[in-house]
């Protein structure tokens, strides 16, 4: 019978099959932070548990984090509690912790890539939606609620309705100044932030394999924002490039035994979807959102659709009027107070040699606040031993230290109310970034271009 990789992965970890139920599943890789996980360890405490498998959970504090001055006590105290809480709970069950200022710390997503914890064929679950990104590397990985995250400590396992299947394929070339970001933003434009909900979707096509895996990482984050379960590539030779020599990969012989399994993990040739959706690399440009879900995007050269092109006019009126944007405004040439570049999606340091690409030789405009925020101390350390910080200081833009910051305002960083900021970020709900902020979802490359020019500016008029 014809597989997909995601039957692959996910019968392969199935312990028990409950009739007409869920799958009892077996979880390789469980990563927590501050947030989500205080709540589950006070669970363990009640019922007198102990911590299953330690060695298979890992713990950073990212989410609550200052983005400045990180050697000082964290000012707002219950952010410096539930951090001091995580690495407490860390101590007891001898779980590994990357605090502030350790060499592993930064974002959740970002952090299990770089260090070779996230690998092909695994279940990797966090609590925390975004989860998705590790889909990447050929891995079935997703959020859990809290309760969950509990039950993953317990037992390493946890009980799960297997989802439907689908393929978005993209097939083709990219133009030039087009990134994963976009990519991922045009599917969801096209499917909608719903069109993918009960579907764990894999990613195929030419776009696809030519993408780097800091792209492919970007664009599975991306996969939870149409709704999906979470998103997967098919691992390849890149995939295995970035693995190798990291700390946590297989070595010597193992490395072998591993790269042959991984070497299998593919959908069969005659494998069944329940959906399928094809899509040609071309008809893609540079993408930025209008509205109040990462589905109310366009391509930044076009105007804002009418309101009769909407599934529900009310609720496309109520976006609009919190952006106090118009049907038929164009996107281009309007006034922007903040760029940020960062978080899980895009704060790689990729993303961060793209974004110096561009503004190398130019200036940032006055009327800006930039805030270019690592996804770890290790693309921190990269920005600097690049040479990219120096580009960055010479157009006059300042760098901060790593952790979420401005992507979801649980941190000192939050946009003003009723300012707008292009966010290279994954989600632009009213008051995702700060109550009453503005959120225009993008490239690194719209934001550079925006950070030079003050207003939203098509890379494509600069480069």
């Amino acid at each position: 019978m014809a597989n997909t990789l995601f039957d692959k992965v996910w019968d392969s970890h199935v312990i028990e099959k409950i009739e007409d139920g869920p799958d009892v599943l077996f979880i390789d890789k469980h990563f927590i932070h501050e947030v989500t996980s205080p709540v589950a360890f006070v669970g363990l405490k009640n019922r007198k548990l102990k911590v299953m498998f330690p060695e298979r959970t890992f713990a950073t504090a990212d989410h609550n984090t200052p983005t400045l001055n990180q050697h000082l006590p964290i000012k707002d105290e219950l952010s410096a509690l539930q951090v001091k809480t995580l690495e407490k709970n860390c101590n007891e069950h001898g779980i590994d912790f990357w605090g502030l200022g350790h060499k592993k710390n930064g974002i959740v997503h970002v952090i299990g890539p770089e260090n070779g914890i996230t690998q092909p064929g695994l279940t990797i679950v966090c609590g925390d939606s975004h989860t998705s990104t590790h889909g990447a590397f050929g891995a079935i990985a997703f959020g859990i609620g809290t309760s969950e995250v509990e039950m993953v400590l317990a037992c390493q396992s946890i009980m799960q309705q297997k989802p439907k299947k689908m393929r978005i394929n993209v097939d083709g070339e990219l133009n030039r100044y087009v990134t994963p970001k976009d990519v991922a933003l045009y599917i969801i434009s096209k499917l909608s932030s719903s069109g993918a909900t009960g579907y764990f979707v894999e990613y195929s096509g030419r776009v696809f394999k030519e993408m780097s895996m800091e792209g492919r990482m970007t664009v599975c984050n991306l996969s939870i924002e149409m709704g999906a379960r979470g998103g997967m590539i098919a691992p390849d030779n890149k995939t295995y490039e970035y693995i190798k020599g990291k700390e946590y990969a297989p070595k010597d012989q193992e490395w072998d035994k591993a790269v042959t399994y991984w070497s299998s993990l593919k959908t069969d040739k005659g494998a069944i979807f329940d959906k399928e959706y094809n899509f040609i690399g071309k008809d893609i440009e540079p993408m930025i959102t209008y509205g109040t879900n990462p589905g109310m995007a366009i391509p930044i050269s076009k105007s804002i659709p009418s309101s009769d092109t909407s599934d529900s006019k009310t609720s496309y009126i109520k976006a609009l009027n919190y952006m106090e944007f118009k049907e038929g405004d164009q996107m281009i040439g309007k006034k922007i107070d903040y760029v940020f570049l960062g978080s899980c999606t895009n704060g790689r340091i990729e993303d961060f040699r793209v974004f110096a690409n561009l503004i190398k030789g130019k200036k940032k405009s006055d009327n800006v606040d930039a805030w270019l925020v690592p996804g770890s101390h290790k693309v921190l350390k990269s920005i600097k031993d690049e040479g990219i910080l120096d580009i960055l200081t010479d157009s006059g833009f300042k760098l901060r230290e790593p952790g979420c910051s401005a992507c979801l305002a649980m941190n000192d960083d939050k946009i003003p109310k009723g300012k707008y900021a292009v966010s290279t970020t994954n989600r632009n709900f009213e008051g995702r970034q700060g109550p009453g902020a503005r959120t225009l979802l993008a490239s690194p490359l719209v934001a550079a271009a925006t950070a030079i020019t003050g207003k939203i500016t098509d890379p494509r008029e600069i480069i």
